[in-house]
């Protein structure tokens, strides 16, 4: 699992990224393209995935509550294969540690051992990059000498070692494994070995494409990007709040450390591979590669996480699983991307509808053999061990027919206000006053901010703030925002008689056929 990962990888159509060895466990796998998490940060994403629930049924939308004691103590993950048998692991950067995860990542519940943190990562917020004055700062973009770093290591290089270690102490113990290995990158800071820094020459690097915040654009759904501002060499640059922009040299500076960190997460990826060859593990493992979330690098004027955009709620999500998507002799050979030859894969097997992380939880259990769990009722605060997400396990077997109108996902971000303040990006519970609900369909993503009261959890779905509709085929980066209010206040009175117990989900994906009744059908006409 990375961390901050939207889809710039080779396996995704990304033409810049170098991103070999995941490219070629891509080739062998199952690849989503259109995954989706169910809120663009960390611990809420998580928890949520982990679970299998929704932000509002683990009630986690900030770092600050223990689902377990704050909602309700579900079964997650790694604590269902531990009960049917499995040594479960954890390395690097799966829970959110903290508060989170009750400052255990789970352990006992989740995990066999305790789970393993980099040593080094108590520097990344420390004074560790070094600036044009030849002084440390604590910077955004901090391509370092490794050599020169405390135990001259970093994070993601401790934990593929750690992860190496154990896969290595598991190759012939007979007892079926559970290995989850979190990395942090590319997450900011850009602490990253320098060298990699040389696979994207500046002047090759390019611009978002649409680096404008786009006209209509309600406040409330911007995030102003706090967690970059703070960093020293950005906070030089005096950029204006809550818009900014970012000077073009710098943008391009911070994409081009952006895939930087991308491709030394991607050399992690590959020695855990490799590994597995070498212990001839790889035709009995299944992988799966995933992220929490997106980031944003200059689309709509944003950086970081913190929306409803596709560029922070997609994430890869590859799914290798030897007899299935693998032959019995498939194998990973360690791929060194600083090679002068290029590296081409053959991505096959592609599931294009739309899916959830969510589904990561019983797709995974039934896949390794075991009776995925239950799909949850519609309140299920009481139920210990259920899904809010779907089995994706068909698509192994029968591929994707068609395009699967009716497929969607459903993605949230809290706000604490109307408009752009400090805390937008990162509202504590006590501060969240309106809660943006967003539907991804093939054709749209539907958005509605709604009034939502942080004591009682519940949403107001008659305290309409802003929306946002965009026609994905004609606007794939979501710039043109479509919604009209005059046409939501008849949406209103028309769902007004719709039972009070129906979900937010159903009455908003009612909603969503009602207000592109017609749409599809004149663009096709229009064609």
């Amino acid at each position: 699992m990375a961390d901050d990962l939207r889809t710039s990888l080779g396996c995704y159509g990304d033409t810049v990224v170098k991103s070999p060895n995941i490219d070629q466990l891509a080739s062998k796998s199952n690849v989503f393209l259109n995954a989706y998490a169910q809120q663009a940060v960390c611990a809420p994403s998580r928890i949520s995935m982990l679970t299998s629930r929704r932000p509002d049924t683990t009630r986690l939308y900030d770092f600050n509550s223990y689902w377990r004691v704050h909602a309700g103590n579900y079964t997650t993950m790694p604590q269902y294969f531990k009960s049917k048998g499995y040594h479960t692991m954890s390395v690097g950067k799966v829970f959110h540690p903290g508060v989170a995860s009750n400052h255990t990542d789970d352990f006992p519940y989740s995990w066999s051992i305790p789970a393993f943190h980099p040593p080094s990562f108590r520097y990344e917020k420390e004074k560790m990059c070094k600036g044009e004055d030849g002084e440390l700062h604590t910077n955004l973009l901090c391509a370092v000498n490794v050599t020169e770093q405390p135990g001259g290591t970093l994070p993601d290089l401790e934990s593929t070692e750690e992860a190496v270690r154990l896969l290595k102490s598991q190759a012939n113990d007979g007892t079926p494994f559970f290995l989850a290995v979190g990395f942090h990158k590319p997450h900011i800071p850009f602490r990253i070995p320098q060298e990699f820094l040389s696979l994207y020459p500046i002047d090759q690097m390019t611009l978002a494409p649409d680096p404008m915040v786009p006209k209509l654009l309600p406040p409330v759904a911007y995030n102003p990007w706090l967690d970059v501002r703070k960093r020293d060499d950005v906070q030089r640059l005096n950029i204006s709040f809550p818009y900014g922009p970012i000077p073009k040299d710098f943008q391009l500076r911070i994409r081009q450390h952006y895939y930087a960190a991308v491709s030394y997460m991607d050399a992690q990826v590959g020695r855990l591979l490799s590994t597995l060859d070498e212990l001839r593990l790889a035709e009995s493992t299944m992988v799966v590669f995933t992220s929490d979330h997106g980031w944003s690098l200059g689309e709509h004027g944003e950086w970081a996480k913190y929306s409803n955009f596709d560029v922070t709620t997609r994430v890869p999500l590859i799914f290798c699983v030897p007899g299935i998507t693998t032959l019995r002799n498939s194998s990973f050979p360690f791929i060194d991307v600083f090679s002068q030859s290029k590296h081409s894969f053959n991505i096959t097997k592609v599931i294009r509808n739309m899916v959830e992380l969510v589904d990561v939880f019983p797709t995974t259990s039934y896949l390794a053999g075991l009776r995925a769990p239950k799909p949850c009722p519609d309140v299920s605060f009481q139920e210990e061990l259920c899904s809010e997400g779907d089995n994706l396990a068909y698509t192994f077997r029968h591929g994707e027919r068609r395009e699967h109108e009716e497929a969607i996902s459903f993605s949230q971000y809290p706000r604490p206000a109307d408009t752009p303040q400090v805390n937008s990006d990162l509202p504590d519970l006590k501060d969240i006053k309106i809660m943006g609900y967003s539907l991804r369909s093939w054709d749209y993503r539907y958005t509605l901010w709604l009034g939502f009261n942080p004591q009682t959890f519940q949403v107001n779905v008659s305290d309409v703030h802003a929306g946002e509709l965009y026609m994905t085929a004609d606007d794939p980066g979501q710039d043109e925002n479509i919604y009209s209010d005059s046409d939501h206040s008849v949406l209103h009175r028309k769902m007004a008689s719709l039972p009070h117990t129906m979900s937010l989900q159903v009455k908003m994906r009612l909603q969503l056929l009602y207000l592109t009744a017609g749409m599809k059908t004149n663009r096709k006409k229009v064609g």
